[in-house]
């Protein structure tokens, strides 16, 4: 299956305030192999916004409002590191990847055409997104990407449109360094897939609050601790 056409990049300015409702939470991951671009396809889609602290290794979050068919949607984008490790009967993924797998409610898939190997490691990611959702609808997009890089393919289109078709994926070959709109393309799609997908039975509406604000602090507390330091001060003063 091939990726549908889409409209203009999509995003919109995070308000400052924390009372824009939003009407549902969209939460992707990006998959693959070291090195076959994933960050610099994130990196590229969306100004780059960190949510909390994050070790290198659990990879990075990032977040943004964006309007999908005229519906407010926050989205937060998982960008994994490429510990995977696919030998022959062997498949490994690391537990920062199994929770990211845990989290997500869709998939990029995202591969290098310059590199069999990271082709060859889509099947079991997928399977394993299947192993981990088995009863769910979630949805997964295969990207091939480093398309400009035709002097150094290694995997042919039409092998990615062969297994895209065997595992009933959407799959699209891009160059996240020459077009930026064909990168926004597919988060987009995968991002309106999503939306499809029917709210939890105990999902609220939330409030846009991408870091939580800090507790007011008591005032009480301060005037107390004001007055103790001032109390220690003379009293360091007077034995002087």
């Amino acid at each position: 299956m091939r990726l549908p056409n889409m409209s203009n990049n999509f995003l919109t300015p995070i308000p400052e305030s924390s009372d824009h409702v939003i009407s549902k939470e969209i939460k992707l991951a990006i998959l693959g192999s070291s090195n076959v671009g994933k960050t610099a396809m994130t990196v590229r889609y969306l100004t780059r916004r960190f949510i909390g602290d994050y070790e290198p290794n659990a990879g990075n979050l990032y977040s943004r409002l964006v309007n999908v068919e005229g519906e407010q949607l926050f989205l937060q984008i998982q960008d994994t590191p490429g510990y995977i490790q696919v030998q022959e009967d062997f498949f490994h993924v690391t537990d920062s990847i199994s929770k990211c797998v845990q989290w997500a409610e869709g998939f990029l898939l995202v591969y290098s055409i310059t590199d069999y190997t990271s082709y060859q490691s889509i099947r079991p990611l997928y399977q394993y997104i299947r192993k981990v959702h088995p009863d769910s609808k979630v949805p997964v997009v295969i990207v091939g990407n480093k398309g400009d890089l035709l002097h150094a393919r290694q995997v042919q289109a039409d092998e990615g449109i062969q297994l895209a078709n065997e595992l009933g994926s959407v799959f699209v070959e891009i160059s996240t360094s020459e077009s930026c709109q064909d990168v926004s393309d597919v988060f987009q799609h995968l991002c309106k897939e999503v939306s499809k997908l029917p709210l939890p039975c105990n999902c609220e509406r939330r409030r846009a609050s991408i870091i939580p604000r800090p507790k007011s602090p008591n005032m009480q507390d301060l005037k107390r601790r004001f007055k103790q330091a001032l109390s220690s001060k003379a009293k360091s003063s007077s034995l002087g």
